[in-house]
């Protein structure tokens, strides 16, 4: 037979451990709440007061390296932060900034063709000029002529002869037509004659263009009056032209011995590398075309300029007593019988 006075029970062990937690739990508590009421009531200056104080001291070096030795760990982790957001919205900012520069060439443009625009309109306005607008389309495609092409032909009513500007003064004229579109001779070309006279004086003459691109004022008097600064304007002899439209201003007055016409340069207005909008004048209103004063005026000088050439010209001979005849125009002279 076993013998049962030997077995020792385990479920009483078991008991006394979990009991024995049990009164620490309490007794802890019991201890937590005794020095909390002691701290409350007892403050800073009580004894919890000065033990705390004095463990805080002690542990204070050990808080300091700690914190001194995890700062570069946390900047670190602050920059690497930095570095993630910064990739993450670099293709944003860039984007956007794209997309601005694009936006703000945008605006630019289109404040630059409004004032253009607004130029040509009230160009029209001041001249009360019946015409069409046109967009320069090329140059001229060799250097023989000076010409430009405009998006605009016979299909909008235009036609061979008519005069061409932009909003800061005459640039030619057109000299082919097409459906859709047309060729302008520019007045700095050679073959370009345009009827003008100085504003000022009235002086009247016309404007050439030369192979090089220069402008001249020719036919005008060494008796009339033009200086350095004058304003050149249209005439509107001929009928082609409105009368009064700008044309340039005289940059070179030269008085050369024994010539009766002025070498006058002008530099004109209106310069094709900045035009990209004209104005095709389509039709003259009667107040745009020269006056019978006016060509009175122009008659009279073509008629003081032929009495001048002709005087120079009898001037330039004479008849000695003795029947001999002298030119200075040659170098012989012709004795009579």
């Amino acid at each position: 037979m076993p013998r049962r006075g030997n077995r020792v029970p385990t479920s009483g062990l078991g008991n006394n451990n979990q009991g024995t937690g049990g009164r620490e739990l309490v007794v802890c508590l019991i201890i937590s709440v005794v020095l909390f009421t002691i701290g409350v009531r007892t403050g800073e200056s009580g004894p919890l007061g000065v033990v705390r104080g004095g463990f805080q001291t002690i542990t204070a070096p050990v808080r300091l390296a700690g914190s001194a030795i995890s700062m570069p760990f946390q900047g670190l982790g602050n920059i690497f932060s930095n570095l993630t957001a910064d990739q993450a919205t670099l293709s944003e900012l860039q984007a956007e900034n794209d997309e601005l520069r694009t936006r703000n060439a945008e605006l630019e443009e289109a404040e630059q063709t409004a004032t253009r625009l607004q130029g040509l309109l009230n160009l029209q306005s001041t001249y009360d000029l019946q015409s069409t607008a046109a967009h320069i389309i090329s140059g001229s495609s060799d250097s023989w002529s000076s010409t430009v092409t405009i998006d605009k032909g016979t299909s909008s009513g235009l036609s061979v002869g008519m005069p061409v500007t932009s909003s800061s003064g005459v640039i030619g004229q057109i000299v082919q037509c097409g459906a859709t579109s047309s060729t302008v001779l520019l007045m700095t070309d050679e073959s370009s004659s345009i009827s003008a006279m100085v504003q000022s004086s009235r002086a009247q003459g016309m404007l050439d263009g030369s192979a090089a691109g220069e402008v001249r004022l020719d036919m005008i008097r060494t008796d009339q009056t033009v200086e350095v600064g004058d304003i050149v304007v249209t005439s509107g002899l001929g009928g082609v032209f409105p009368k009064g439209l700008p044309l340039g201003k005289v940059t070179s007055v030269e008085k050369n011995p024994g010539s009766m016409y002025y070498t006058i340069v002008v530099e004109p207005y209106a310069h094709m590398e900045n035009a990209e909008e004209v104005l095709v004048i389509t039709s003259l209103t009667d107040s745009q075309i020269a006056t019978s004063e006016d060509v009175a005026s122009a008659d009279v000088q073509e008629t003081s300029a032929s009495a001048a050439t002709t005087a120079d010209t009898e001037s330039a001979g004479s008849t000695t007593s003795d029947g001999t005849t002298s030119t200075t125009s040659s170098t012989t002279t012709t004795t009579g019988n």
